[in-house]
């Protein structure tokens, strides 16, 4: 018991570095949240502007983010147009087409 003692005295500076990493570790950052922000991005920006573009299309709007990109648009219910588009977002971001949702929106005639 004496020795137990004897050992955690010696490298108590250790220990206490040890259990303060894995605190940190185990601290909860808050940064897993969903965050509101406030307007569009750049690569948000430039893609809109370029698939607005796309023959058919139509207005266009765009979620662009780590994960992957969300795109609405007046001409989704073309598969010609929702080809277009992915392989544009694809080209522009690299993310595969796994990663890229095109989806439609209202017509406004």
């Amino acid at each position: 018991m004496s020795r137990l003692i004897e050992n955690v005295s010696k490298y108590k500076y250790l220990l206490f570095l040890l259990l303060l990493g894995l605190v940190l570790l185990l601290w909860p950052t808050g940064g897993g949240g969903v965050q509101e922000r406030a307007g569009r991005t750049e690569p948000e920006a430039r893609l809109e502007t370029v698939l607005g573009e796309i023959s058919g299309a139509g207005r266009v709007s765009v979620l662009y983010s780590d994960e992957g990109v969300a795109v609405v648009c007046e001409g989704a219910s073309s598969a010609q147009v929702r080809l277009d588009i992915v392989n544009a977002v694809s080209a522009y971001t690299g993310f595969g087409s796994d990663r890229i949702k095109v989806l439609g929106m209202e017509r406004s005639d």
